[in-house]
């Protein structure tokens, strides 16, 4: 049995039409949602290391979880350039090829690749949207991640940021 926790990087800013794609920060919201997420969290699981995309978003995303969630701050956190998808089949490829002792990875990223992943290995389509700041965590059916496969998965968590208190 493996564990799969995904998030969304937290909503962007499009103020600088001129700043690449990887370059954009986070907006007011943005800043706002990413410490309340993390502290969600906090409450319901134990930190575990990190895989981000090198988006500066993902990446802000993620200081902004460790903000609301100190203990997460203290794991691992890998930035990989192949995060940088809003391909599934990319994310399903990454995870294919991911070290088997791992029983559970958390990996912050990017629509419409996490969406779409979602719903391939839940076997049928269940979520429209993950939307920015979202969190779901999968419980997959599988002993090695080499064994992915179509509907191995079952979704044990949804946290969307408009859900939380405040």
């Amino acid at each position: 049995m493996k564990t799969l926790h995904l998030l969304r990087h937290a909503k962007s800013a499009w103020d600088d039409p001129g700043l690449p794609d990887r370059q954009r920060p986070l907006n007011k919201r943005g800043r706002r949602d990413a410490p309340r997420m993390g502290a969600a969290l906090a409450a319901e699981m134990a930190p575990v290391d990190s895989f981000v995309s090198p988006a500066r978003r993902a990446c802000l995303t993620l200081a902004g979880l460790c903000e609301g969630w100190p203990a997460l701050a203290d794991c691992d956190h890998t930035v990989d350039e192949a995060l940088y998808t809003f391909s599934a089949a990319a994310l399903w490829r990454w995870l294919a090829a991911t070290d088997s002792d791992r029983s559970s990875l958390f990996i912050i990223g990017h629509n419409p690749a996490l969406t779409e992943l979602i719903n391939e290995l839940l076997g049928q389509w269940q979520l429209d949207n993950l939307p920015t700041a979202g969190y779901a965590r999968l419980s997959l059916s599988i002993e090695c991640w080499s064994q992915l496969q179509a509907g191995c998965g079952q979704l044990q968590r949804l946290l969307i940021p408009r859900e939380l208190p405040g």
